[in-house]
């Protein structure tokens, strides 16, 4: 919608990862040497953390795009939350291969053939798998396994595993030694600063013909950075916001008073969000006690229906007594 209120040849904050719209702040930099000598060596496990949105897909899926390709077989899977049974019929439906109703032996061997052919082709084969922090340690084992497959002087395929902080803490668990010794790069990609945020901006808005329409001041830079906390998701969701409000109200300069707005608007859609949230959650804990007051009643009456009964029975029971005590008295008498 604002692409052509604003002549631009396509959006250029859209959430999907793109190593189109790849942009080398300094992390990115460093994270791309480290991922580029973990290549180099051919084998083993490349770790790459960061926090949601920080830009690791687009980082790795970059590197891949600057490969050659007639001698990479690239594949990516996105585990969630994936058992140790079901990993190797993901991989294999990665890469092309038959996958249904095959044993975990047929689905191995299946596996290293097609790696062995690759190799015969003098091809490389890498798997990416990302949120890698959802596996559990015998579903990392069995990726560790597959690193197993080689020749007699080199590996048949290379591992990425991309993931969020906390995968860095399973990484350092006893039972994970075995995988970590076979990790021979890790980086932990960390927010971009101020001016790289503005940078960053700017070069998405570049690749797809900005020029200077709309102007952001520098205020409004510092106040998306500071909102973002200079994630590149974040950014990207602020940012085509913005955008669109800009569309919407024909803005071509923003500043902060346009920023704040926008800010607004998201504090405003957070809390209606919380406060529907809240009343749905009110209105279950209103629920949730009638109903246990209707059961703390039931039992109440339960519990005073088994007195009377008990009552009654040992009136019965003082009755009886009585009447035979008076039997016996009469009997005494004769």
């Amino acid at each position: 919608m604002y692409e052509s209120f604003y002549g631009f040849s396509a959006k250029p904050f859209q959430l999907r990862p793109d190593p189109t719209f790849y942009y080398g702040s300094k992390g990115h930099r460093r994270a791309m040497a480290y991922l580029e000598y973990g290549l180099a060596q051919g084998e083993g496990f490349i770790v790459l953390t960061g926090e949601v949105g920080a830009g690791k897909t687009t980082l790795a899926r970059n590197l891949f795009r600057s490969l050659e390709s007639k001698k990479i077989v690239a594949a990516q899977i996105v585990s969630t939350h994936v058992d140790s049974n079901d990993i190797l019929k993901l991989v294999a439906a990665a890469f092309g291969l038959p996958y249904a109703d095959l044993s975990k032996a047929a689905l191995l061997l299946d596996l290293e053939r097609f790696l062995r052919s690759c190799y015969q082709q003098d091809k490389r084969v890498l798997l990416l798998v990302d949120e890698a922090q959802n596996l559990s340690q015998s579903t990392l084992e069995e990726l560790r396994m597959l690193s197993n497959f080689q020749t007699n002087d080199a590996p048949l395929l290379q591992t990425f595993l991309l993931g969020q902080p906390e995968f860095r803490k399973i990484l350092l668990d006893q039972n994970m030694q075995q995988l970590r010794q076979r990790v021979i790069a890790t980086y932990h990609l960390g927010p971009m600063d101020e001016l790289e945020t503005k940078a960053y901006i700017e070069h998405r808005l570049k690749t797809v013909g900005w020029v200077d329409d709309p102007s952001i001041d520098n205020e409004a830079y510092k106040l998306i950075h500071q909102y973002s906390g200079g994630v590149p998701r974040k950014i990207n969701l602020f940012c085509d916001r913005m955008l669109m409000m800009g569309c919407l109200e024909e803005l071509h300069q923003f500043g902060e008073k346009e920023v704040n707005d926008v800010i607004n608007d998201f504090h405003q859609e957070f809390n209606a969000s919380k406060l529907a949230a809240d009343e749905t959650i009110n209105a279950t804990t209103d629920l949730m006690r009638v109903q246990f007051e209707k059961a703390d009643l039931e039992k109440m009456e339960s519990r005073l229906s088994r007195m009377e009964r008990s009552v009654l029975f040992v009136l019965d029971l003082l009755k009886q007594n009585l009447s035979f005590g008076g039997i016996k008295d009469d009997l005494n008498k004769r």
